[in-house]
């Protein structure tokens, strides 16, 4: 008798249970938004390389995978003249960056394959409209300290190297 009763209670209390509205913190049914899976905060700073830009070089940090390429210079505050991100993006594409959480308008050049500069975009600052490159092999982008690259001359058409080589040579070797 007693293992039925302590059944009929187990029971009961399952039923109960199923029945009560579940509390709001612990439903996840909703799909996250786009803010819940951005970076909450700036990242360290990334491995950096030489590029030369003709006469110019920049000291570049290398956003290589997808959660770099992310975060980028979200949340960084301060940029310096000398400051500079390179994105090596995982294919040819018509890239389009925006400003969100960047505090500070910087100045991107869109560049394809063979290294040559074929697009230089402001950004500004916390913009969330993506500035869209108007063509559609883009395969890195290099992000500066806003007018960086009116300061030093730097147009279309201009080739980037490493010190490694060509950027197809030092990052895409092997790939397309």
């Amino acid at each position: 008798m007693k293992c039925k009763f302590l059944f009929v209670l187990l029971l009961a209390a399952t039923v109960l249970s199923g029945c009560t509205k579940p509390d709001a913190s612990t439903t996840q049914n909703s799909p996250p938004s786009v803010d819940d899976l951005l970076p909450k905060q700036a990242q360290p700073k990334l491995r950096t390389m030489k590029i030369y830009l003709g006469a110019e070089m920049l000291e570049a940090e290398l956003a290589l995978t997808p959660q770099e390429e992310m975060t980028g210079m979200m949340f960084r505050t301060n940029i310096q003249e000398t400051d500079a991100m390179l994105f090596v993006l995982p294919a040819a594409q018509r890239a389009a960056f925006w400003m969100k959480n960047c505090p500070e308008s910087i100045s991107a050049a869109y560049i394809t394959r063979d290294g040559v500069i074929q697009e230089i975009h402001h950004l500004e600052k916390n913009d969330t409209n993506s500035v869209v490159a108007a063509r559609d092999d883009i395969r890195f982008v290099l992000e500066t300290k806003e007018g960086w690259f009116t300061r030093h001359k730097i147009a279309p058409g201009t080739v980037i190297q490493t010190e490694k080589g060509s950027l197809a040579d030092t990052f895409l070797r092997g790939r397309q």
